[in-house]
């Protein structure tokens, strides 16, 4: 069942998305060669408690981070660790917070130190996708729009995009309906509808789409070992077109 929100609703999840984005912010400043992803994981634990904000995805299904980390050729819920980020990696960071009972989600992938060409459009591909999407997120489209304006703008620059991973609804609850694909043809799925809040989250591979999971049950890696960006947003679906609650 899709929960449509209320303005009310919708303002309080914005007040999420603040949090959110300024935390994102500041991992923007302090993302340099040497930092570890478990050192940011312990900002942004620090970073919530400050702001009166909590992180949802620690505990969810037994996940014991605040944030995933997901370095190179991992393409989500990769596990902080104290291993330093080198020179040329990209990492996305990716967090759920908590605010007055209500939710925000949003990636975010970034350079580490000096990346190389072939990375750094990747990254530039797979956040242009996201907006894409976003465009299309309009009362009386349908998911496939969404969809549809990804991959086909993906793949005609050369990218994969990820199929095990969606977009979803969020509110109260982390994954509510609708699903979003990033795949797909246009004019299929849910049709959009004012007060629906979503997140958009493609994935981009430089080879293939396929994934591997690890061990550790949660991280995703690409199955030939290529780099991986992903970009995301949560989204309020409204009479006067998308609205970004974690705008950066």
């Amino acid at each position: 069942m899709i929960i449509l929100k209320t303005p009310e609703e919708i303002e309080l999840m914005r007040a999420a998305g603040k949090v959110l984005a300024a935390c994102h912010r500041e991992i923007r400043k302090i993302i340099r060669p040497g930092i570890s992803t478990w050192d940011i994981d312990q900002f942004v634990e620090e970073f919530l408690a400050k702001h009166d904000a909590t992180p949802e995805q620690k505990g969810f299904h037994g996940y014991p981070y605040a944030t995933c980390g997901s370095v190179n050729d991992v393409i989500c819920h990769g596990f902080p660790k104290k291993e330093p980020l080198r020179d040329g990696d990209i990492v996305t960071i990716d967090m759920v917070v908590r605010k007055d009972g209500w939710l925000a989600d949003s990636a975010w992938s970034y350079e580490v130190g000096k990346v190389s060409p072939e990375a750094k459009k990747l990254l530039e591909v797979t956040e242009k996708s996201l907006y894409l999407g976003i465009q299309q997120a309009v009362v009386g489209n349908r998911i496939g729009d969404i969809s549809h304006a990804i991959q086909t703008y993906a793949q005609g620059e050369g990218y994969s995009v990820v199929r095990d991973f969606t977009g979803h609804g969020i509110g109260q609850e982390m994954h509510e309906e609708p699903f979003v694909p990033h795949f797909g043809p246009a004019g299929r799925g849910q049709r959009l509808k004012e007060g629906m809040v979503i997140t958009i989250e493609p994935m981009l591979n430089i080879g293939t789409y396929h994934v591997s999971i690890d061990e550790d049950g949660w991280t995703a890696r690409t199955r030939d070992g290529k780099l991986s960006a992903q970009y995301e947003h949560t989204l309020a679906i409204t009479a006067d077109g998308p609205v970004i609650l974690t705008e950066q």
